[in-house]
């Protein structure tokens, strides 16, 4: 083993081709199929991009490709116009369509409500007439802090309409996250609600803007949106009720013709300490990526009611609720609440109710989902489904075999997808008609997508040892920048192998072939001399059955370089116990080796999170090495799991 590579120490043996009736009917129906369009899409990439691009609207339509004469800066589709909003809402309304449900949302509460394609555009296009009347023009940031309610997602396509840069802010930041983001981008509107519903309770979003803009210059105007009821604080001149400058305004307008490049949204990388790092992405790379992964990766058909449990504040709801869908003219439920509010059936209850058939979920939320137990799927007739997802972390297998069995009914093919904020779209998953399956891999790259395993040293791993993931080849949808840093995006992202992605993620493939993401390469740790992905740990600690959920970190220890903590919660009815912690011990030292064997575990009821479901590793590490928790809590669900770590820990 190099000592420039990084262990990796889980198989997995278990494969499931396609099924033959799902595959009689998919967009791409076998692997020879893949394997045809996957090498043109390398061989001759912008033939390729350009007939997709096609299927779009254009007003003028692009006759290059890629441009990377520029690297680290490519363009795509340079000399073409086009208009994103267009391509989601206008190019819908002169058939079928016009009439179909573009937006189906529940409330927490139960409030229901359904928007139609020609319902949205005209919401759309009065909303992008108050914009006007507010003094946004092409190129001015907007800055959207709102819950999971359609009027965000009008908002964004509003934006995208006049050729306005919004920058969603996750609804779960606090006002200093808020005002670091709004200033970073120079926002010169924002857009919020009064309230968000979250178990049950209000999230007071107009409170936390009022104390974000007392300190951020550039904001002129705010809009509100008047959703709990909560009493608020509105300034005369500044602050507008979005009901009433929407009836100010006509429901027509013209969306103009905007470049290729035009930059279209500003969204800050979660978990963030110091400067915000904000990534630009363009209209038309963007745009086109958007909508072959959605259309491709989903088998997405004219009859599908599709569900993604993203919020709009990460890139997973930007491209994924609403710009790759709406682009496909798909039928997308928006939910606003937790998942287990007022119980732990509510997903369940959603999908046998709205008939879902593509369900496309985090693997911490399918983690959740198995200790709350089965009993609350097997309530529930799930049999409209015919395609699962997960998205935003790599999945255990055995939650990946929960998910099939409980969830997919041993029939829903699963498409394990691995991409990034600074990607713009899905870059590795099965296409399910295709491709066959393993469970925790993300399998083989989506078109156009060249990715490599490297070692430190730049050469190439061999099969099954751990490196450094990269992307090869420019793609459409890649990020162009970070927002007023060039220099920083230039070296966090192509200074470690010149002129080649790096996307700092650790990896390994098979001997078929099949990528295995191993997590952060910052969560690898370094024991005794070996190197090791800390996912790969905590997948073995999953597998034991009295185990929901794990995390692992390392804490300096002097004899070994680091030593390994485990953090760990147990599904219901059973006791966390000193004989289960020496029972899961051995467990990992059977699995993985003694050389993986945790120092210590410790159990816990929750491990602390942000709302999206990612497991905050960097508290959990503090909180290990015995230091003060410090740095950005702002993405911090729940501060009391915090305090009673901290109490455990005395």
């Amino acid at each position: 083993m190099s000592h420039s590579s990084i262990e990796s120490v889980s198989r997995e043996a278990r494969v499931f081709a396609p099924q033959e009736e799902f595959a009689r009917t998919a967009r791409v129906p076998s692997r020879e199929r893949y394997e045809e369009m996957y090498r043109r899409s390398l061989e001759s990439p912008d033939e390729f991009w350009l007939e997709i691009a096609k299927d779009l609207h254009w007003f003028r339509a692009p006759t290059k490709g890629l441009d990377w004469s520029n690297a680290p800066h490519a363009t795509w589709f340079a000399d073409g116009t086009t208009n994103l909003a267009y391509n989601c809402l206008d190019r819908h309304l002169d058939g079928a369509r016009r009439n179909k449900a573009a937006i189906i949302f529940e409330g927490e509460p139960g409030d229901q409500r359904t928007l139609t394609y020609q319902q949205l555009h005209r919401e759309v296009c009065r909303f992008s007439n108050v914009l006007g009347k507010l003094g946004v023009t092409k190129g001015d940031r907007v800055a959207i802090y709102m819950g999971m309610v359609p009027e965000a997602a009008i908002a964004m396509l509003a934006c995208a309409r006049i050729g306005a840069v919004h920058t969603v802010i996750f609804g779960g930041f606090a006002a200093e996250a808020v005002r670091d983001r709004v200033n970073d981008a120079q926002a010169k509107v924002v857009i919020t609600q009064d309230g968000a519903w979250r178990r049950g309770t209000v999230v007071p979003l107009k409170e936390n803007v009022d104390r974000a803009i007392a300190e951020t210059p550039t904001v002129k105007h705010t809009v509100v949106l008047k959703r709990t009821g909560n009493e608020v604080a509105m300034e005369a001149g500044r602050d507008h009720w979005w009901h009433d400058v929407l009836e100010a305004v006509p429901a027509k307008h013209e969306a103009p013709a905007l470049d290729a490049e035009h930059p279209l949204f500003i969204l800050y990388t979660s978990g963030t300490t110091g400067k915000p790092k904000g990534v630009l992405h363009t209209t038309g790379g963007y745009m086109v990526g958007a909508y072959a992964t959605t259309q491709y990766v989903f088998d997405l058909k004219e009859n599908d009611t599709y569900w993604c449990t993203a919020d709009v504040g990460w890139v997973t709801g930007h491209s994924y609720i609403v710009y790759g869908p709406l682009a496909n003219g798909a039928t997308c439920l928006m939910y606003e609440g937790a998942p287990n509010h007022p119980d732990q059936d509510r997903v369940w209850s959603m999908i046998e109710r709205y008939s879902v058939t593509i369900f496309y979920t985090a693997p911490t939320a399918i983690r959740a989902f198995v200790k709350w137990g089965d009993h609350h799927p097997m309530k529930h007739d799930l049999t409209s489904l015919r395609l699962l997802g997960t998205v935003g972390e790599p999945i255990n297998p055995e939650a990946w075999m929960w998910y099939r069995k409980l969830i997919g009914g041993e029939r829903c093919p699963i498409v394990d997808t691995w991409w990034q904020t600074e990607t713009g779209a899905i870059m590795m998953s099965p296409l399910p008609g295709a491709i066959a399956t393993k469970p925790g891999s993300c399998t083989l790259p989506f078109f156009g997508v060249a990715p490599k395993v490297l070692r430190e040293d730049g050469t190439e791993a061999g099969p099954n040892e751990g490196g450094l993931l990269v992307i090869e080849k420019p793609w459409p949808s890649m990020m162009r920048t970070i927002w007023g840093d060039d220099a920083r995006f230039a070296e966090t992202y192509f200074s470690r192998f010149p002129g080649i992605y790096f996307t700092g993620d650790g990896a390994r493939r098979d001997d078929d072939g099949f990528f295995w993401v191993m997590g952060r390469v910052d969560d690898v740790v370094n024991v005794s001399g070996h190197r090791l992905g800390t996912a790969e740990i905590e997948s073995a600690l999953v597998a034991h059955r009295s185990v929901a959920e794990a995390a692992v970190v390392g804490r300096p220890d002097a004899m070994k370089g680091q030593a390994l903590v485990a953090f760990v919660t147990v599904k219901g009815g059973v006791q966390p116990t000193a004989e289960l912690r020496a029972v899961l011990l051995d467990h990992v030292a059977n699995e993985i080796g003694k050389f993986a064997r945790p120092d210590d575990i410790r159990f816990t009821d929750m491990l602390p999170k942000t709302r999206s479901g990612k497991i905050m590793r960097r508290l959990l590490k503090e909180l290990a090495g015995g230091g003060e928790v410090k740095g950005d809590m702002t993405t911090l669900e729940d501060l009391s799991v915090l305090a009673k770590l901290r109490a455990d820990d005395e």
